[in-house]
């Protein structure tokens, strides 16, 4: 499975789906404070998305505390070990309310909500299985 996959479909717009990844990948260990994030060029090659689409991302994550930008150097993981809010669980909650604002905005019931939400978890776990 790649590191960063764009679901095309969403109603999330890919920048907050690339953001949200980025989050998750801080607050889970996988990125620790000091690493170094890819480039945003690189990052928008591999995904298949606009430069300004990846640029967004790191700004927004440098406004939010979560990396630090060095003029030539690139972007980095801060240590947001003692942010309050910042763990998975929270992290979790967070993307949650937004995905229940965007499914609201979009004239959806809790029902409408709850079964697309239940499809699309049914759809990960065959694309898991079928992916291996």
């Amino acid at each position: 499975m790649a590191l960063f996959e764009i679901d095309e479909k969403s109603s999330i717009p890919i920048w907050l789906q690339l953001k949200n990844r980025f989050i998750y990948l801080i607050t889970s260990g996988y990125y620790k404070p000091g690493d170094q994030l890819p480039t945003v060029r690189g990052l928008a090659a591999d995904v298949e998305v606009n430069y300004n689409t990846v640029s967004k991302v790191y700004m927004s994550l440098e406004q939010d505390g979560y990396i630090q930008s060095k003029r030539r150097q690139g972007a980095f993981v801060s240590d947001v070990s003692d942010k309050p809010g910042v763990s998975i669980s929270s992290t979790a909650e967070i993307v949650t309310q937004e995905y229940l604002k965007r499914c609201f905005e979009l004239g959806m019931s809790l029902e409408d909500i709850e079964e697309q939400f239940a499809r699309g978890v049914r759809e990960a776990k065959e694309r898991r299985r079928v992916d291996g």
